[in-house]
C-alpha cells in the first residue's frame, strides 16, 4: 500500500465501525502508523485546524503540509485513491459520487443508533448532529426491508400463512406508530434515540432470518429459529434500553405489541 504521509484522521473512538475502519488504514499501511487520533483526544494543533461540529458528523483528514481539512466521504476516498487512484476515479464519477455520499450521511448520521455507546455523552463526544431526514430514511429502509424478509420467511413457518409484504409491512409500521404514541410522553427527547435502536433490533432479527431462508427443512425448524431470533431480539432491545438508561417500559410495550399483532395473524388464518 501506498501510505499517506503527513495526513491524520480524526475518528470516533467511540464508534466500533469508526475505530475499525480507521486502525485498518494504519495496519494496512495507507496511513502512517500515528496517522490517526481519537476525537475525544485531539491535539490542540489539530483542534486549531478542524471543525468541531462539522467532524462530529463528517469524519476529519487533517493535512499538515497545507494546514487544511478534509471531510466525510471526500477525506476517505482521499486515503483510499493514494493507494488505488483507478477506484477513487471511478467512485467519483456521477451518479456514483452522489450515492456515495448519500450513504455516507446515511449511516454517520444514524451510527450511534447502529452501534450505540455505553459512554455517556459529553461537549467532548463525537455525537452527530439529529438529522431528522436521515433517521426517518433509516426507519423506512428498515420497515421495508424487514417486511419483505419476513413475508418470504412467513412461507415457511407453516401455519397457513401465505408470504404477504403488505401484511408485514402494516406489522413494522404498526410497531413503530405504538411505540411512538404509547412512550413520546415518557421518552420525551429520547424518543429518536430510542426508535432508531428499536430499529436496528428489527434489522438484527432480520439478518438472522436470512440464513435460514437459503436451506429446507421442516416447518418446526423454522418456527423454532423464530423463537430464538424474537429471544435474540428481546435480550438486544433490553441491553439498548440500559444503554439509553431506559426502564422496562419500553421492552415490554415492544413484547406486547408483538403479542398482540402475531395473535391476531394466527387467528386471520385459522
Amino acid at each position: 500500500m501506498k501510505t499517506l504521509k503527513n495526513h491524520t484522521l480524526i475518528y470516533d473512538n467511540e464508534c466500533p465501525m469508526c475505530a475499525m475502519y480507521s486502525k485498518g488504514f494504519t495496519k494496512s499501511g495507507m496511513l502512517d502508523a500515528e496517522g490517526r487520533e481519537a476525537f475525544t483526544e485531539i491535539s490542540v494543533r489539530n483542534k486549531n485546524l478542524v471543525d468541531f461540529n462539522r467532524a462530529k458528523n463528517e469524519i476529519a483528514l487533517v493535512d499538515h503540509e497545507n494546514n487544511k481539512v478534509i471531510y466525510g466521504l471526500d477525506s476517505l476516498l482521499l486515503i483510499i485513491g493514494n493507494s488505488f487512484p483507478l477506484l477513487v476515479k471511478i467512485a467519483k464519477l456521477q451518479p456514483l459520487y452522489w450515492f456515495f455520499r448519500k450513504l455516507y450521511s446515511f449511516v454517520s448520521y444514524n451510527r450511534k443508533q447502529i452501534i450505540p455507546s455505553k459512554n455517556d455523552y459529553t461537549e467532548k463526544s463525537c455525537v452527530p448532529t439529529f438529522n431528522l431526514k436521515y433517521r426517518l430514511s433509516y426507519i423506512a429502509f428498515v420497515a421495508i426491508f424487514s417486511a419483505y424478509i419476513l413475508s418470504l420467511y412467513s412461507g415457511k413457518l407453516g401455519v397457513n400463512l401465505t408470504p404477504n409484504f403488505l401484511r408485514e409491512l402494516s406489522v413494522c409500521l404498526g410497531q413503530i406508530l405504538w411505540q411512538t404514541l404509547f412512550l413520546k410522553s415518557y421518552l420525551k427527547d429520547k424518543i429518536w434515540d430510542y426508535l432508531g435502536n428499536m430499529m436496528t433490533v428489527s434489522l438484527l432479527g432480520t439478518l438472522l432470518l436470512i440464513p435460514a431462508l437459503l436451506v429446507s427443512f421442516m416447518s418446526i425448524f423454522y418456527l423454532i429459529y423464530f423463537g430464538v431470533v424474537v429471544f435474540i431480539m428481546f435480550i438486544e432491545h433490553l441491553r439498548r434500553c440500559r444503554i439509553l438508561k431506559l426502564n422496562y417500559f419500553p421492552t415490554i410495550s415492544w413484547m406486547l405489541f408483538r403479542l398482540t399483532a402475531l395473535a391476531i395473524i394466527i387467528l386471520t388464518t385459522i
